[in-house]
């Protein structure tokens, strides 16, 4: 088991074909902490032509992925939630912000913001996570 923040990324990364076909890119890593960027495309608007607010989702829950996975034991969400302060438009690029807010042994609070190029923020979303008993890699604890 790696303790390395980039090196959990990484192989997560390799393994993740949600966000590599959305076009989320991790920009930085850290111990509880994890900064990814995406760019809002044409396929990710809605009727009122702004960004589906599943797409918005998905990067924060993507960014809160990372940041509990970072030390390397396997977490998955438990409960989340999100409020979305302002739409996002074709060719807006945008940053997911997520940090540590409280981590036990089994649970943790992760805080993510999303913000556009423009540094405004349009959604706030807060994950609960789980540790399931393994490592990234698979080895039980």
């Amino acid at each position: 088991m790696s303790t390395n923040a980039w090196d959990n990324a990484r192989l997560m990364y390799a393994r993740d074909n949600c966000a590599k076909q959305m076009g989320i890119e991790v920009i930085e890593m850290g111990d509880g902490f994890a900064l990814l960027t995406m760019t809002i495309t044409e396929a990710m608007l809605n009727g009122h032509q702004t960004c589906h607010g599943g797409q918005l989702f998905t990067l924060a829950d993507t960014a809160f992925a990372y940041a509990c996975n970072s030390q390397g034991l396997a977490a998955v969400a438990s409960g989340c939630s999100i409020e979305f302060l302002r739409p996002g438009k074709a060719g807006d690029r945008l940053k997911a912000v997520a940090h540590v807010r409280q981590q036990g042994r089994q649970t943790g609070v992760y805080d993510i913001e999303i913000i556009n190029q423009d540094e405004k923020t349009l959604a706030l979303f807060r994950g609960r996570a789980h540790r399931i008993g393994t490592t990234l890699s698979g080895e039980k604890l």
